[in-house]
């Protein structure tokens, strides 16, 4: 079996997650940081952890391979989101350079642990680039979108091309939006999921019109995510396999405009999880292995 971790929609073998648990410590972590880290409200840790239990038990339904980040005293409860931290790349891992303040020390911790599974490092985005996994999707094999936003800067972005370019990987830039400023978690992947090699789900309002067309004139297929379920993180879609799709409860127009483009839709429960810290199936999940 031939393997890539140049995709988001291919047939999911290995991903690292990162638990409940593990992230948020204690009802007292909680308390005292999800103002400063701009969550809508406090996540009630035991309703939490059991909504992760039900998160990470369909992966292990799907045979999926788990490894575990461990928990950290030094980082916050927003290392939950470990997709931001770095991006894989069949030539090495590539450690991000955090924009939020806040999240400065997760790219490191996350380089000990792919070192201590021999998971080679092809490079790292260093200061003043800043640069998070959020903002980057693979459409295909050799193109990987990246969005420039408040927390993917331009220097970041330049180093990232440095990496891959050379390597025959063309990068795509999306120019996003102001939008809610600064303080606000708003990434590529905000507004885009692949979950096909043509069909995606994107949230039209925000996305730029040049690379909006970019994706149709790729051959993508977009399901439409209605405004009153943008913020309920309707966009924010892991595919499992192509078509097969996990999303959070509470979107149900998206989910049925998945289910008509013929795919199947598991949707979890992520109140405490996803929704109070802004962050979806697709920021829980490093994926790792995808069969080609």
């Amino acid at each position: 079996m031939k393997t890539t971790h140049h995709s988001e929609y291919l047939k999911l073998h290995s991903l690292f997650i990162k638990p409940a648990k593990n992230a948020f410590f204690s009802e007292a972590t909680l308390h005292a940081q999800w103002e400063e880290l701009n969550y809508l409200e406090q996540p009630k840790f035991n309703s939490a952890i059991d909504e992760y239990n039900i998160f990470e038990a369909k992966f292990l339904k799907e045979d999926i391979q788990i490894h575990h980040f461990p928990a950290d005293a030094m980082l916050t409860i927003d290392s939950i989101y470990c997709r931001d931290a770095s991006i894989a790349t069949d030539f090495g891992m590539i450690l991000c350079n955090m924009g939020k303040a806040g999240r400065k020390g997760e790219p490191e911790v996350q380089k000990a642990i792919y070192k201590s599974k021999n998971i080679p490092i092809l490079g790292e985005i260093r200061s003043p680039g800043t640069l998070e996994g959020g903002d980057v999707a693979w459409l295909d094999q050799n193109t990987l979108a990246v969005g420039h936003t408040y927390r993917t800067n331009e220097e970041g972005i330049s180093q990232l091309k440095n990496m891959l370019e050379p390597k025959g990987i063309e990068v795509i830039v999306a120019e996003l939006p102001h939008f809610r400023g600064e303080s606000d978690v708003f990434h590529l992947m905000s507004i885009l999921s692949p979950v096909d090699k043509d069909l995606a789900v994107v949230y039209s309002p925000l996305m730029p019109i040049k690379f909006r067309n970019e994706l149709l004139k790729r051959g993508f297929k977009l399901v439409e995510v209605p405004e009153d379920e943008f913020d309920s993180m309707g966009c924010n879609v892991l595919a499992i396999s192509p078509r097969k799709c996990m999303m959070v409860a509470g979107n149900p127009k998206t989910q049925q405009r998945l289910l008509d483009a013929g795919c199947s839709v598991f949707a979890y429960k992520g109140e405490e999880i996803s929704v109070k810290g802004g962050g979806g199936p697709t920021c829980l999940t490093r994926p790792m292995l995808r069969s080609l």
